[in-house]
């Protein structure tokens, strides 16, 4: 995965927020370069997070952003009833965090790198990144509404912030660092 690959070509906000996002998402992918399968599922940390786990979390967060974006209140994030969740849910959500048996580290990476394209479309595709969706009702949220730039932007806070967590665990896993 490169950031070429992924940003928006041209200047503008849009190539500006495609471009950051593109430089987090290589920041994670370089995380996890010549990992093993059963590193990518280790654990390092106290925490249940682990490399493949991230990444795959990430593509999920992205995924379900950019249809936030796209269809708004139409969205699969906005018609999740969070306040009927069943234990089995709970299990299905927890998943999004790991690396299931059937799923191997070079899947999940290319399947972050088509949601990232797919990411870059559509937000090439806006006309106005001012466009605003009322938020899904959440137990961890305050309603209100989001624009598309906000959403973006949240969309790369997220994938920031996990970047950092993967360069601890890849860390303490062997010693390597995406930088420094």
């Amino acid at each position: 995965m490169t950031a070429r690959m992924m940003k928006a070509v041209g200047t503008g906000e849009k190539a500006d927020l495609l471009g950051a996002l593109a430089q987090a998402r290589e920041f994670l992918s370089y995380t996890c370069r010549g990992l093993s399968e059963e590193d990518a599922r280790k654990r390092s940390t106290v925490s249940e997070l682990t490399l493949g786990g991230l990444v795959k979390h990430v593509t999920a967060v992205e995924r379900n952003w950019t249809d936030f974006i796209v269809n708004g209140p139409d969205s699969a994030a906005a018609k999740t009833d969070y306040s009927n969740m069943t234990e089995a849910d709970f299990a299905r959500y927890a998943d999004g965090f790991r690396l299931l048996e059937t799923e191997t580290l070079a899947g999940v990476l290319e399947d972050y790198r088509a949601a990232a394209e797919d990411t870059t479309r559509a937000v090439e595709a806006l006309e106005d990144l001012g466009v605003s969706h009322d938020l899904p009702e959440t137990p961890w949220g305050d309603g209100g509404s989001w624009s598309a730039r906000r959403t973006l932007i949240h969309i790369i806070s997220e994938t920031t912030q996990h970047a950092g967590h993967a360069d601890i665990i890849r860390e303490s896993l062997d010693g390597q660092k995406t930088m420094g």
